[in-house]
């Protein structure tokens, strides 16, 4: 690979171009967006297909077409794990959770355990999520966006790159809010569609469209979805008990995702877009984890992993498509960096400003959330620079999150499922599983404090046992610590009592959520005996 990848004037006009819309999009909503709710939710307007494409594409930049695709590249499909379980947690979610989010009218998910628990556990949780959302996701994405461009244009230099990336995203998303977020992914998703299907079914051309050709050239297992339990990438005992648990709090509990649903219109288009995303899901094996795979075989010296989609698009191809997939790698990577710079804002101003000073006007609100984007903007920009040091992108991401949900989701299943979940038992679990976490962490393989690490195994496998020991703590700590909740606090914050939908009488049977569930886990089962 020589790393000069020249772009031709056709493919720099359709980049220029998709500029242009996204900025004109951001304007036309920025005079739209005048109080908090606007800004952060989208004055509560969203139908199904908007939040589900949005779903879909915020979630798919950084972490699928740059970090996907150099995982499968360095281990195999397995890493698609990841993606097929997001369907499976979508359901559970659209099911059990979304019902108690929409009916409460929340504006952030740390609200949900204020009114379950007490204040401490809210700005706890919110404080957790600001750091992932910007130290994580929206630096992750500005990292991913700096890689593909740099793969385009070597000549760029890393860190003023990078904010470049920061401020454009950050303007327009401080300017038009959850709107100009998410009618702005509907555009990216479409491009990201077409553009990584085209990439798959060149790459798959490469061995004559035939799977039994790519086995025998790649590594043994690289094409199938459970790996030995000692495999280095995804072992089959992490898929099922690990990724669960990321997924859960990734698309149930993560403000920069849900924030999505809880700007839905009402209860059924929010659970059609859970449906409407879960469904999507399922494409990136075969349009981005696939293409990665393969890659091995075709550019097997590639020195980081992270580049190898950037580099199937410019060697693989032509004019004009080359510079709709790269204004769709950019769209990708932009779709993180707003979506987490306007939920982190969400969560500073709902969480911790407005409080402290409830003579706020809506447009006040609106104000501060700005202010806050652009500040958040610039913290995650220079973090970015710093995942250079990690394995790669995913390995960053995953490892992570495996470390900080399992407190989190602890409390959510039991505060949900187990009414004599109560105020202490919650937040002493958070703080508690979170030392444990630490502890844990520091002697274990991913905290590179040891050569030879005490404890050595997969994260994924850690995430599980930690979530397992965390809902010890929570039963343990309930029980010692303060008395049951008293029914009035409980009313309709748990699952006991609730019926599991209501007015279905007049809807088609397409229509029905549950119906929709079985389509998804069913196309996820059959990919599952696929490719197993």
């Amino acid at each position: 690979m020589s790393g000069d990848f020249p772009i031709a004037t056709l493919d720099l006009v359709i980049i220029a171009g998709y500029f242009l819309i996204v900025f004109g999009i951001g304007y036309v909503l920025a005079k739209r967006t005048e109080s908090g709710d606007d800004l952060f939710l989208a004055g509560r307007s969203l139908a199904w297909g908007t939040i589900g494409f949005s779903l879909f594409a915020s979630n798919i930049s950084s972490t699928t077409l740059i970090g996907l695709a150099g995982d499968a590249y360095r281990m195999g499909i397995a890493v698609s794990n990841y993606e097929w379980m997001a369907g499976v947690v979508l359901v559970f979610i659209a099911i059990f959770f979304i019902p108690f989010f929409i009916r409460s009218r929340l504006t952030t998910i740390p609200e949900y355990l204020e009114r379950r628990f007490d204040v401490r556990s809210r700005k706890y949780f919110s404080g957790l999520t600001i750091f992932t959302s910007v130290m994580i996701d929206t630096a992750g994405g500005i990292y991913a966006g700096t890689v593909v461009l740099r793969t385009f244009f070597p000549e760029l230099p890393f860190i003023p790159t990078a904010l470049a990336l920061a401020i454009i995203a950050g303007l327009y998303t401080a300017a038009g809010g959850l709107a100009a977020v998410v009618y702005t992914d509907i555009l990216q998703a479409v491009i990201l569609i077409v553009g990584s299907t085209a990439i798959a079914v060149i790459t798959f051309g490469q061995f004559d469209y035939s799977w039994a050709q790519a086995t025998a050239q790649l590594p043994e297992g690289h094409l199938s979805l459970m790996r030995p339990l000692g495999d280095e990438g995804l072992p089959w005992l992490g898929t099922l008990i690990g990724v669960p648990i990321l997924g859960f709090y990734y698309w149930g509990l993560n403000q920069y995702i849900i924030q999505r649903v809880l700007g839905a219109k009402d209860l059924k288009n929010a659970r059609w877009g859970a449906m409407l995303g879960g469904a999507l899901k399922l494409l990136p094996l075969f349009i981005m984890v696939l293409p990665g795979a393969f890659a091995l075989e075709l550019y097997p010296n590639l020195e980081n992993p992270d580049q190898v989609f950037p580099v199937l698009v410019t060697e693989l191809l032509p004019v004009g498509i080359l510079g709709l997939v790269l204004a769709g790698l950019i769209a990708a990577i932009m779709s993180t960096i707003d979506s987490t710079l306007n939920s982190a804002s969400t969560l500073i101003t709902i969480d911790f400003i407005k409080p402290t000073r409830p003579d706020l006007t809506p447009n006040d609100v609106g104000k501060i959330g700005r202010i806050t984007t652009l500040v958040l903007m610039l913290l995650a920009a220079a973090w970015a620079p710093m995942i250079r040091e990690f394995p790669g992108l995913w390995s960053y991401i995953q490892s992570v999150l495996s470390y900080l949900v399992p407190p989190v989701v602890a409390i959510f299943l039991l505060g949900v499922f187990w009414q004599r979940t109560n105020a202490q038992g919650a937040f002493w679990t958070l703080v508690g599983g979170h030392a444990l976490s630490l502890a844990v962490f520091l002697h274990a393989t991913d905290g590179l404090l040891y050569e030879t690490a005490p404890i050595d195994l997969h994260f994924t496998i850690i995430a599980g046992i930690l979530t397992a020991l965390c809902l010890v703590m929570v039963v343990g700590f309930s029980l010692t610590l303060g008395a049951a909740p008293s029914p009035e606090k409980l009313e309709d914050l748990t699952w006991s009592g609730r019926a599991t939908e209501t007015a279905l009488a007049d809807m088609s049977w397409y229509q029905d959520y549950r119906i929709q569930s079985a389509v998804v886990l069913g196309l996820t089962a059959v990919m599952l005996v696929v490719f197993w």
